[in-house]
């Protein structure tokens, strides 16, 4: 049946089709294919060669009569024709004949009112790891007449030929919502999966009344959910695996008229300077079945140097999220009852938790401000700053402000508290100061969760308009004011100033944004 149904695509092989394979199936197959070696825990370690990380200048979206009015096109969405994404599409299929082919079925959207079936067929048995540990895992009964909402077609050995193609690269993410599918040449990081889809739901769940969102979220022990924005290493996946609370989901997740749900089946975590002490949960994760990319290993003990970053700082684990061993099956929870934005500045000024209203809450949502880390996109050696919109600009179809007015009437319809909190620089910018320790992040993220911020004190922060704590448990009171940190305090005053005039800027751009919402910022 299997077979037919890639022969519909144009995918004709006289090699075997393993459809949903075990995890155990999956490692063998790429064992045996030389894609990868097991470390001493069991996990399956591979390296993705010259893409270490997502490629947004590759990524592209099919413009077609159906979306075109739809799509908010930019330097995140780029057009590509139908012809050309067609003949992408049938030089792929061609790549895949006669090989031996994973194909993985399942879904996104742990609730199943609002759940998405997809396929992903993959030339790698990495691959398919990836996505059977990713997403969520079908049951029998589920796979019996399965019919996909999308389709994703994974070539990482296929290079194209930009003058040929039109394309950037020898790479190509190529999201098609017309013929529902997406094609991925020449990159063999996984992220590119995962991103892909989660960029096709943030195109479908607006229009079923789900605010999608690029966020982890976890419950506390009376119930209470909580959610934690942020782009790639400020620490979404690090702070929602809490012992003290369970793990809905590490990375994206919709928000329904019912409450929260995961998008996903598993978490993929970043592991540059993974340690057991600082994270316990994510460390214990790493074992058979797990997919560790380019992470050093010795290769007479098979240990991992989780230090080393010599291939890229954007290591990464996939393991499914029951792995955690506090999870949530299903990824489900009630409407969040505190919402933490996070961000990691590398000025070195901004407070480390700070307390918003909902027009500062608004505003620094759609700012999206953070200090994008070495290797999560391809050419960032070292922090850059950046603003990206509602935390999640390089997957959103849509237009912004569509996200943006969903949160803030489920933040005022819910009551939720809103917190910034940095786990960026203190005490200096990168390269002069030191990054905010886990420990007090971890106990500032544990005073707003639990209400105790509430009936504290507050100041005004003059630069940056934000309502910072006097006093937070376990936090000593100089860590708070970041002004505090810095030897030269002309320095910081001066830094804080041209990060402000940043934020500004930046804001500038959203012409149609009411005052109120942008006397809610920084003052430049």
């Amino acid at each position: 049946m299997i077979k037919g149904q890639l022969e519909k695509l144009g995918i004709f092989t006289s090699k075997q089709i393993i459809k949903n394979p075990s995890p155990a199936e999956l490692v063998e197959h790429a064992i045996r294919n030389g894609e990868g070696k097991l470390s001493q825990t069991g996990a399956l370690v591979i390296k993705t060669g010259k893409y270490t990380g997502r490629s947004p200048n590759d990524r592209f979206v099919v413009d077609t009569p159906d979306v075109h009015n739809e799509i908010d096109w930019g330097k995140v969405n780029v057009p590509i024709s139908r012809e050309k994404a067609d003949a992408i599409f049938r030089r792929i299929t061609a790549y895949l004949q006669n090989r031996e082919l994973y194909v993985f079925d399942g879904f996104a959207g742990a609730d199943k009112r609002f759940s998405l079936p997809i396929r992903v067929i993959c030339e790698y048995a990495s691959s398919c790891l990836f996505a059977t540990q990713a997403f969520i895992r079908p049951t029998v009964e589920e796979l019996e007449g399965f019919v996909p909402g999308f389709t994703v077609i994974c070539a990482p050995g296929l290079t194209l030929n930009p003058e040929l193609d039109g394309t950037n690269s020898d790479a190509a993410i190529i999201l098609d919502f017309e013929k529902k599918m997406v094609l991925i040449a020449a990159s063999k990081y996984s992220g590119e999966i995962k991103k892909s889809i989660f960029s096709v739901m943030n195109y479908l769940m607006p229009k079923k009344g789900v605010f999608p969102m690029h966020c982890s979220a976890n419950i506390g022990h009376d119930g209470k959910t909580a959610l934690f924005f942020g782009l790639s290493g400020t620490g979404k996946t690090t702070l929602s695996a809490d012992p003290n609370r369970n793990l809905i989901g590490d990375d994206e997740h919709g928000w329904s008229d019912d409450g929260v749900f995961n998008f996903e089946g598993g978490c993929y975590a970043k592991c540059i300077n993974l340690s057991k002490e600082n994270e316990p949960d994510i460390y214990n994760a790493i074992k058979f079945g797990t997919l560790v990319e380019n992470v050093i290993m010795n290769d007479d003990t098979r240990a991992l140097d989780y230090s080393d970053k010599s291939i890229t700082e954007n290591t990464r684990a996939a393991y499914p999220v029951e792995y955690i061993s506090n999870c949530v099956i299903p990824g489900v929870g009630g409407h969040p009852d505190t919402v933490i934005f996070l961000t990691a500045d590398a000025f070195g000024v901004l407070p480390p938790i700070s307390k918003l209203d909902k027009n500062m809450a608004m505003y620094h949502f759609v700012s999206g401000y953070t200090s994008k880390l070495a290797g999560t996109e391809r050419g960032i050696v070292e922090p850059q700053t950046t603003f990206s919109t509602c935390f999640g600009a390089p997957f959103l179809p849509l237009h912004p402000s569509i996200y943006a007015e969903m949160l803030g009437e489920r933040i005022e319809k819910h009551n939720a508290r809103v917190y910034l909190i940095n786990t960026g620089w203190s005490g200096g910018k990168y390269g002069v100061g030191k990054r905010i320790s886990i420990k007090h992040t971890r106990a500032m993220v544990t005073a707003a969760l639990s209400g105790e911020l509430e009936n504290g004190e507050f100041e005004l922060d003059p630069v940056f308009n934000v309502l910072v704590p006097k006093a937070v448990n376990g936090v000593p009171n100089e860590v708070l004011s970041p002004r505090e940190m810095w030897a030269d305090k002309s320095e910081y005053d001066k830094t804080a100033k041209e990060l402000a005039t940043r934020f500004v800027e930046n804001f500038k751009k959203y012409n149609n944004m009411p005052k109120h919402i942008i006397d809610a910022g920084p003052k430049g």
